[in-house]
């Protein structure tokens, strides 16, 4: 039993409903949104989930619909004003020529070229700090200049945006999810922090190579005059003819175009830092206010509005960022049915019994919570719930076989990389934002991506059980 439902009936209720999406979203005219929600009823209905609530004797209560819409109203709450605010800044990035002008600064920086190096690197550093999904939103406009500029397909730069972004967000402290892990373990966090970063590294390489596979099949280019917003066609060399002329008279300066997206990021830095060292009393608390992503974020748009926005009259920068909203109200549905379809399966207990039934085989201890964070990432998406419950269920197995308990975090975070997809909401904020509407595609452009980071983990994990 799991908690109070069948584990077995709750395997064949996710098996099925797991078929039922793939069907639903490949095969009919159904939207995804309602393929989730679909689902996530079927799974919960075949797994024996009380469609009433019921309250058993440890106190557990459990409601099909309920789960549903706190698994939306949940998911929403932690990132949908991040996404709100950052489409909105985005669009006033693009209207402004700022994002223009951070495509250039990045060519100048990093060479002609090695454009999605750039931004590769680029995601790598902002994700320590800032969720992957909120930085992803944030950082698109550049992709997206980048690929006007360059007519270099812009599915393939955003790639290596998206992996850079959440290779460093599953991995490096002091983001939860490692950070929550070093805890389990009980290790150094500045130790994991230092060997995550150079192990994050060849993971970066591997999908940026992908990348660039991607842009030769994919290739698409930004165009506001075309129906669907882009360009298709075959792939063409990167044209560098046009990459620094600019009016500059119209296009802001470095310092002012960055301003709105570093400044966040140093708000968030501040928090980060002083809660690691401890800071208490007013200056803690002001410091951890204003480091949240809300504030931060909103404060960034606020810079971008009057600042960025000077030469625009009030009706033009509202109507600007009203279109950025419109853009988000599709991203905000997807992530928020991801988090019902993850919830009734994380209710259910389905996640803690598979990953119990794991630690009771005879595979390799280290092994062991690789598997268990891998098989629980597929089942309810959740990167940082996929980590966090592979190290608290083999965290008293590894330490207690004295296996180096640094490969053992290593190992839950990879884990937590593997295959994402459906019920994942960064999956959502990617595809989307990149304007990839099919889902085999969108397997291909994204899933395969995070999958590639994750196998490189793997071999890493396996050296590094054979070094320490």
């Amino acid at each position: 039993m799991v908690g109070t439902l069948s584990g077995e009936r709750m395997l064949l209720g996710l098996a099925i409903g797991i078929i039922l999406l793939i069907v639903l979203v490949l095969k009919t005219k159904v939207h995804a949104f309602l393929a989730m929600i679909l689902s996530a009823l079927v799974i919960g209905i075949i797994g024996g989930f009380p469609i009433t609530t019921v309250v058993y004797e440890d106190g557990t209560s459990l409601n099909l619909i309920n789960s549903i819409k706190n698994g939306f109203g949940s998911t929403l709450s932690s990132v949908g004003i991040i996404i709100g605010f950052g489409v909105m800044m985005g669009q006033i990035f693009e209207a402004s020529g700022a994002a223009k002008r951070m495509a250039h600064t990045f060519l100048k920086i990093f060479g002609k070229g090695r454009e999605e190096m750039a931004l590769a690197f680029t995601g790598f550093l902002v994700s320590i700090p800032v969720f992957c999904d909120s930085g992803f939103v944030i950082l698109s406009p550049i992709a997206k200049s980048l690929s006007k500029a360059t007519k270099k397909s812009f599915i393939g730069l955003g790639v290596a945006l998206a992996a850079g972004l959440v290779i460093t967000h599953s991995l490096v402290p002091p983001t939860p999810g490692p950070l929550g892990v070093c805890g389990i373990f009980g290790i150094d966090v500045g130790m994991f922090l230092l060997i995550s970063l150079v192990l994050a590294l060849p993971m970066a390489i591997a999908t940026i190579a992908y990348s660039k596979v991607l842009a030769k099949k994919y290739y698409r280019i930004p165009d506001e005059n075309a129906p669907e917003g882009y360009i298709e066609g075959e792939w063409q060399k990167p044209d560098y003819s046009a990459d620094f002329a600019m009016d500059e008279e119209n296009i802001p300066s470095a310092v002012v175009s960055f301003a709105p997206l570093v400044v966040p990021i140093i708000l968030i830095l501040i928090a980060t830092i002083t809660s690691a060292l401890g800071v208490e009393g007013t200056a803690g608390m002001i410091c951890e206010f204003i480091g949240q992503p809300i504030f931060a974020l909103a404060v960034g748009l606020l810079i971008s509005i009057y600042t960025l926005g000077q030469t625009m009259s009030r009706q033009e920068a509202l109507a600007e960022m009203e279109k950025g909203m419109m853009s988000a109200g599709i991203i905000m549905l997807l992530t928020g049915g991801g988090g019902a379809l993850g919830r009734v399966i994380s209710d259910s207990g389905l996640g803690n019994y598979m990953a119990e039934g794991l630690a009771q085989t005879a595979i390799p201890i280290v092994i062991l919570p690789l598997l268990i964070s891998t098989a629980m990432r597929f089942i309810q998406g959740s990167g940082t719930v996929a980590m966090t419950t592979a190290a608290s269920i083999t965290a008293p197995i590894i330490l207690a076989s004295n296996t180096n308990p640094l490969v053992g975090a290593f190992a839950c975070c990879v884990g937590s990389l593997f295959f994402g997809y459906f019920n994942d909401s960064y999956f959502w904020v990617v595809n989307r934002t990149l304007g990839v509407a099919e889902a085999k595609d969108q397997i291909k452009i994204w899933s395969l991506t995070s999958t590639i980071a994750w196998a490189v983990g793997v071999v890493e994990v396996i050296i590094l059980s054979f070094i320490f």
